[in-house]
């Protein structure tokens, strides 16, 4: 059978593509080399991050993907877990960062800044430091592990998908794919590599300058019951998510955050802290970058992470139940990396861990462009 579009990569950003391919009235199959997902599209927070995206076109690609996870989460069977997103400025410099995301015209929209009194009556759980506490209603947060798989199967079940798992891709040419089970004919091809960076294209990737990025998670049991109703940052967020650390109120925390938490930067570390519908925490992050990653868990930098969850949650016990690494395609210089490098083939590769906040609207653009 020929189809009218192959996708290569049955993570996220794969399967936004092929749901931009089938409201787009096209014949679509995805091929993966593996039976399930086991990737970065299931190893996050299932974090769906609208605020602190960069200003313009990332935030309003995690806006818009924001607004398909809220249309296909009821029809696909996947509950979302939260709504929302709580930033706790530990600092002074920290609380007018959020002074001036809040009154940016765009970013800040909807977005409420509460003094540490009302943080702490809005949200009991806060219980350490606190100068201020941002709102945003804006974010969402689904289990991926769960969600994933509901995606693929919503696709498949009811915009007529075909899925190939466990087949691997040997090449990609104009109109075709060869695989280890033999040869696919599609009329438009988009490879979504994920931080493979060495079967496909790898020309391509190395001239974008894509490498890798390892983060550490864990899973959190509270010994006592917690509600936290939306996810939750810190101050380290603040100097990583560029919709903050743009802006220019963010220097001034940066330097005090290299004075007091210089081992957490040198790590990558940041907080998210999101919540299970059992009840459980899943906690990160960390950030080390390079081309071959090793597969070992760097205690040191849990630590570091629990160290800044312990600055919200002081008084909360809690035992470590998981830990799990996870890698994804990075660049220094883009979020997003949409190239073609053949006719009618497209190579889309998330760069900046935010495939579940942006990848179905750069599905959307991808397959507007490819169809025009």
């Amino acid at each position: 059978m020929t189809y009218d579009i192959a996708i290569v990569g049955a993570g996220i950003v794969g399967l936004a593509h092929a749901l931009a391919a089938s409201r787009a009235g096209l014949r679509a199959i995805v091929i993966d080399r593996d039976q399930r997902a086991v990737g970065a599209s299931i190893r996050n927070f299932g974090f769906v991050t609208v605020t602190g995206q960069q200003q313009g076109e990332c935030w309003r690609r995690a806006m818009r993907s924001r607004d398909i996870w809220d249309e296909i989460a009821p029809r696909a069977g996947i509950p979302v877990l939260q709504h929302g997103l709580a930033v706790v400025a530990r600092r002074p410099e920290a609380a007018t960062v959020l002074k001036a995301f809040k009154n940016h015209p765009e970013m800040g929209e909807g977005c409420e800044l509460l003094t540490a009194a009302e943080g702490r009556h809005r949200f009991p759980w806060i219980t350490g430091e606190a100068e201020a506490v941002l709102y945003s209603p804006h974010d969402r947060r689904v289990e991926s592990r769960e969600a994933i798989p509901r995606v693929a199967a919503y696709l498949a079940e009811q915009h007529g998908v075909t899925f190939r798992r466990g087949v691997a891709v040997h090449a990609v040419e104009t109109g075709r794919i060869v695989t280890a089970d033999g040869i696919v004919e599609a009329a438009k091809i988009v490879v979504c590599p994920g931080d493979d960076l060495a079967t496909l294209f790898p020309d391509r990737l190395a001239h974008y300058g894509v490498h890798r990025s390892k983060l550490q998670m864990m899973r959190l049991r509270p010994t006592a019951p917690l509600d936290l109703r939306c996810a939750v940052m810190t101050d380290l967020s603040l100097v990583r998510y560029l919709g903050y650390s743009e802006l220019p109120e963010a220097a001034p925390l940066l330097a005090r955050l290299r004075r007091e938490q210089a081992p957490h930067l040198a790590g990558g570390v940041h907080l998210i802290a999101v919540q299970s519908a059992d009840g459980t925490l899943v906690v990160g992050d960390t950030h080390v970058y390079g081309d071959t990653m090793d597969p070992f868990s760097d205690t040191a930098l849990d630590e570091l992470v629990l160290d800044e969850f312990r600055a919200v949650f002081p008084h909360l016990g809690f035992e470590v139940t998981e830990r799990w690494l996870g890698t994804y395609a990075a660049a220094d210089d883009r979020l997003a990396l949409i190239d073609t490098p053949m006719d009618r083939v497209r190579l889309v590769v998330v760069t900046s861990g935010t495939g579940a906040s942006t990848s179905f609207a750069i599905g959307e653009e991808v397959i507007r462009e490819l169809c025009a």
